[in-house]
């Protein structure tokens, strides 16, 4: 069985007519019967039945014509892969991130790279941190942004692309809201709103704590950026957030304070796995950002 037949049999079929299938394939009619005939004959029954001039699909025929569009459709898009796989400035690039990078830091890559490699798609999902790692492992996504960044091991592969700092966001009318930095020590007495326990922020957060000496009394979490600084812009208490998270402003009836002791960060990058090669549109893309970043990071 060949894919040849397999056109010419959904041509004809769509058409019920094998001189205008025939017509549209740019072959002749006799070529388009034989293949028929052959196709027929390989299966051991006939697909069509003639009416006049037309043909019309038997009903093994019609059951043939589902699965016949179903395997070419299948193929067309494994050649579009194989394709788009091959062209560096093509292809599909499926690539996680977590709820602290979605606002800033993701849309500027993005939309750098977009610009000079347009033809380039992107498939993107939002996920918790170990889902992301669990994601790259498993070929789900092809590579994910993460911060901090993990540690490299036999399937993972890293690349840092710069640290951050962490600061306290407190609500505007709070006694600590006008100093210029703050020792996290400061904090020890405050109710804290954190991200749930297994996100990595919180994570960040209470380790931070604990190395300056005291467990934060955590009164409210919340799963996104947003949840959090409202619930700080309410007063409800005060959260750590890394710098990137509130790049583009503070939020209303909400201060940012640095941390001067300890000076809190946290590194950002993004993992893609070792064990696989590289796809010329995903290699690009790495080469892309490492360069971005190294620029950035110049002219700071």
């Amino acid at each position: 069985m060949e894919l040849r037949q397999l056109r010419y049999f959904v041509e004809v079929a769509e058409r019920e007519h094998i001189s205008e299938a025939a017509e549209h394939l740019h072959v002749a009619q006799s070529a388009v019967s034989r293949q028929i005939a052959n196709l027929e004959d390989e299966l051991g029954t006939p697909l069509f039945e003639r009416v006049g001039r037309n043909v019309k699909l038997t009903p093994i025929g019609k059951i043939f014509l589902e699965h016949s569009v179903s395997a070419l459709k299948a193929i067309d898009f494994a050649v579009k892969q194989v394709e788009e796989y091959l062209d560096p400035a093509k292809g599909t690039i499926r690539i996680g991130f977590p709820t602290s990078l979605a606002s800033y830091v993701l849309p500027t890559v993005i939309s750098a790279f977009k610009r000079e490699y347009p033809d380039v798609s992107f498939h993107l999902r939002q996920g918790s941190y170990r889902y992301l790692i669990d994601a790259v492992k498993n070929r789900e996504l092809n590579l994910a942004f993460l911060g901090p960044v993990p540690q490299k091991d036999e399937v993972l592969d890293t690349m840092i692309l710069f640290s951050e700092n962490i600061h306290a966001l407190l609500p505007a009318n709070h006694p600590l809201a006008k100093r210029e930095k703050l020792n996290l020590s400061d904090l020890k007495n405050e109710a804290f709103v954190l991200f749930p326990e297994e996100y990595i922020l919180n994570k960040v957060a209470v380790d931070a704590c604990r190395a300056a000496g005291f467990v934060p009394n955590v009164t409210s979490e919340g799963e996104d950026l947003d949840a959090l600084k409202g619930l700080v812009a309410a007063g409800i208490g005060i959260t750590l957030l890394p710098d990137s998270s509130l790049n583009d402003s503070t939020p209303r009836y909400t201060v940012r304070v640095p941390i001067e002791n300890p000076n809190i960060t946290r590194t950002v990058g993004i993992i893609y796995p070792n064990n696989r090669d590289m796809a010329p549109s995903e290699q690009v893309f790495l080469n892309f950002i490492n360069s971005f970043f190294s620029r950035l990071t110049q002219f700071r």
